[in-house]
């Protein structure tokens, strides 16, 4: 019985629904987990540290994939730890610019996988705050410093604030404390909160969304959960549907495909979700053009 082997940086709760995803498009290429298929599954617990000992664990068991979905640490650790296992990744940021693949079209070597390109959306989700709150001047942009997206976000707000006549500040934060203090900088009037697209954010939603709620900003996130757990709205793609389509990859690789020979697939269903109850708590109205551009909203 082939052997997945299964990285990530957070911990199975927070991404149940992920999960579900990524065996549908293993199912829908004929595998199922404990049928014809085993899956070691590792995770860091919000551990960045661990991901290098953990990708080493996995290559020395001979798996015979290793997927890293949602987290581009974890991507990184197990391109790092091996160059011979095929890879199958899921990041939000260009795998070619972080060094996972050659090129988009033609991987070569051993990874392949599924780009959101989530950290390059950053303008649309700015627009997004100021069609909600046309009065906003301010935009702190929140990154986990170990994501090397973190520098991504920095040049794409450096570059929106200029076009937007916008004052634009990242805040890097990894842990609840280091949170809570780049909330407790944000003293500027007409001020917003853009959350970063990182496994440490996703696990601490419910925080983010007290936070920002606490000193009245408004906040928009990168997944769908952000908003259904308190968070005032998100925009980017669905991340069950890239794990299926992950799971579709590995089981490609299974039946005998290269890595180098599947191209990355870039996702380019992206859904705008939007809570009424955060926005009435932020003494927000909502205009009837925001709610028309909202796929889902949240009463």
């Amino acid at each position: 019985m082939p052997v997945i082997g299964f990285l990530h940086l957070g911990a199975p709760g927070p991404n149940a629904n992920r999960l579900a995803g990524f065996h549908k498009g293993l199912r829908e290429g004929g595998f199922v987990e404990g049928q014809n298929v085993a899956i070691e599954f590792r995770w860091a617990e919000d551990r960045n540290d661990r991901l290098p000992e953990l990708a080493a664990d996995l290559v020395g068991r001979r798996v015979n994939v290793i997927t890293a979905l949602s987290a581009t640490q974890a991507a990184l650790a197990a391109k790092a730890a091996t160059s011979t296992i095929p890879i199958v990744f899921q990041v939000g940021t260009d795998p070619v610019m972080i060094g996972l693949v050659a090129s988009l079209n033609r991987p070569g070597g051993n990874a392949t996988g599924i780009s959101s390109l989530s950290a390059e959306i950053l303008p649309k989700r700015i627009g997004l705050l100021r069609e909600l709150v046309p009065s906003i001047a301010n935009i702190f942009v929140l990154a986990n410093p170990t994501n090397p997206n973190a520098k991504t976000m920095a040049g794409e707000l450096q570059s929106i604030s200029h076009q937007l006549n916008l004052q634009g500040q990242v805040l890097l934060a990894g842990n609840d404390e280091e949170l809570r203090t780049a909330f407790a900088q944000i003293q500027k009037p007409n001020s917003a909160v853009v959350v970063g697209n990182d496994p440490t954010f996703f696990v601490r939603r419910t925080l983010l969304a007290e936070l920002a709620a606490s000193r009245r900003l408004p906040m928009i996130a990168y997944e769908r959960d952000f908003a259904f757990d308190g968070g005032l709205m998100s925009y980017g793609p669905r991340s069950s549907h890239a794990w299926e389509l992950a799971g579709g990859y590995v089981a490609q690789i299974l039946n005998g495909k290269k890595p180098a020979d599947l191209p990355v697939t870039q996702v380019a269903a992206f859904e705008l979700v939007l809570n009424l109850k955060a926005a009435k708590g932020l003494g927000l109205f909502v205009p009837a053009n925001v709610l028309a551009l909202a796929d889902e909203v949240i009463d």
